[in-house]
């Protein structure tokens, strides 16, 4: 269980999150939403402690996030792992190199320096690749991969981690509809599969209500609706988008997006 007690960051005195409080029970598949500026990514930053909270705690299964320093704060973000919306890799570099970057918290501190990777480690990582299909590009630099393809090896990096939590910061947002589908279709399989708790974050009310089991709505930095996605009604939709809410609610109102079953 991830438990969020009246989380704030705060920026002088201006707040990016305020006041957020939160209960995710593991395995879950949480959709965060909400308008660019709401406070998404500084949620989803804070609870890898890139961002280090002004106040409040963060809890997973009774250890206490927001106090982890050196190595404890390095075991935690082995176990809640990052995906970014830029993909983070390091294009001049093989797939295959890329994903096992993903194993470097499983390793002593002299084999991680010189990227000493163990045979384990190497089996590990081609089987995310063979996951998520893309076990025939492990040898191309990353740079010459698609978005898609690249947000695949983004997301077998995280996957190599064996991390008890997948942070997703807008995965989809630079893809095409293809791309988008083929991404959260992975995501939603990691999820249901692994059991692995997926946290992130779409600007899409149409994608959020059709993979994820709960929505949580951001605004002006705040928590501001909290449910299953059949709860979600216009006037919520108002304050989570403001003037685009309209558009927003009837492009959740097309034919809903096919997920694997």
């Amino acid at each position: 269980m991830l438990r969020i007690t009246g989380l704030s960051r705060a920026y002088g005195d201006k707040f990016a999150a305020r006041d957020i409080t939160l209960e995710i029970p593991s395995g879950a598949f949480i959709g965060v939403i909400g308008r660019s500026g709401a406070g998404k990514s500084t949620l989803l930053r804070m609870l890898n402690r890139l961002v280090d909270p002004s106040a409040g705690v963060i809890e997973f299964d009774g250890v206490n996030v927001t106090t982890l320093k050196g190595p404890a704060l390095r075991s935690w973000r082995r176990r809640c792992a990052m995906i970014f919306q830029q993909f983070n890799l390091v294009g001049r570099v093989d797939v295959l190199t890329n994903v096992l970057m993903g194993r470097l918290g499983h390793m002593p501190a002299w084999r991680a320096m010189f990227k000493l990777w163990s045979h384990e480690d190497r089996v590990i990582a081609l089987a995310a690749l063979e996951q998520l299909d893309i076990a025939s590009l492990a040898t191309q630099r990353a740079d010459q991969l698609s978005g898609g393809q690249q947000q695949r090896v983004a997301i077998c990096r995280a996957l190599v981690q064996e991390p008890d939590i997948i942070l997703a910061d807008e995965p989809i947002a630079s893809l095409d509809p293809r791309n988008t589908k083929v991404v959260m279709d992975a995501l939603q399989r990691i999820n249901r599969e692994f059991g692995i708790t997926v946290i992130v974050n779409l600007h899409s009310l149409e994608l959020a209500r059709g993979y994820c089991d709960r929505l949580v709505g951001m605004a002006q930095g705040r928590v501001v609706f909290d449910d299953v996605p059949a709860a979600l009604t216009e006037d919520v939709a108002r304050e989570l988008y403001g003037l685009e809410a309209g558009d927003v609610m009837a492009e959740a109102a097309a034919p809903a997006v096919a997920v694997n079953a």
